[in-house]
């Protein structure tokens, strides 16, 4: 049993520390195994089908949030508010993780982190994604200009203004290109919003 424990331990550390449940499974371990680690304090559950080891020193300290959302949510990806700040364009300061999934699919049942999830049409929600590696694990995220079309499309949703700020903060001090922004707003169907207040900032 111990060699088992062991071995489950490496398994861990080869996964950067914080493993799923079902993941554990798959890999042949015996659900006694993850109890007697988290008996023993090795190992600690953070969120539902969700373990990690204990005093280890994450990578990914910066957005946990993210990386426990994104493992429990494979097809999910961080939009809105959370790439904003993910991106470091906004003052505000996210309550939920913010993840967009297909329209028609099944909503993920995630009790910590606090998630909020949206629904993109397919086109919308496959265009624009950008994967980034945070400790070891890959995350999800749409491009900035992707994020910016997103805020104008949800915009009764997060804020107008919360939406023009974006929009202003990407292109002036992020660089990120008009002609790139026009691309993800014609497929979110908000480029007859943006074209004008793109003409401005020009």
């Amino acid at each position: 049993m111990q060699n088992r424990r062991e071995k489950l331990v490496d398994f861990f550390k080869s996964k950067s520390g914080i493993v799923r449940f079902s993941d554990i499974l798959k890999a042949g371990f015996h659900t006694d195994s993850i109890s007697a680690l988290v008996k023993e304090g090795k190992v600690e559950k953070i969120a539902h089908g969700i373990y990690k080891l204990t005093g280890r020193n994450y990578t990914f300290e910066r957005y946990p949030d993210f990386v426990t959302t994104s493992i429990q949510a494979p097809r999910g990806v961080i939009c809105l508010i959370s790439a904003l700040s993910f991106y470091e364009i906004t003052t505000e300061i996210p309550r939920y993780v913010n993840i967009a999934i297909p329209q028609g699919t099944h909503a993920y049942r995630i009790k910590y982190p606090p998630v909020r999830l949206y629904r993109f049409d397919f086109k919308s929600w496959k265009s624009g994604i950008e994967k980034h590696e945070i400790g070891g694990y890959e995350i999800k995220i749409y491009s900035l200009a992707k994020t910016i079309a997103d805020c104008f499309k949800f915009r009764n949703k997060i804020g107008v203004n919360i939406a023009r700020e974006a929009l202003k903060s990407a292109v002036k001090e992020k660089g990120v290109k008009p002609t790139e922004i026009m691309h993800y707003a014609k497929i979110c169907r908000v480029d007859k919003i943006i074209k004008p207040i793109l003409v401005i900032l020009l």
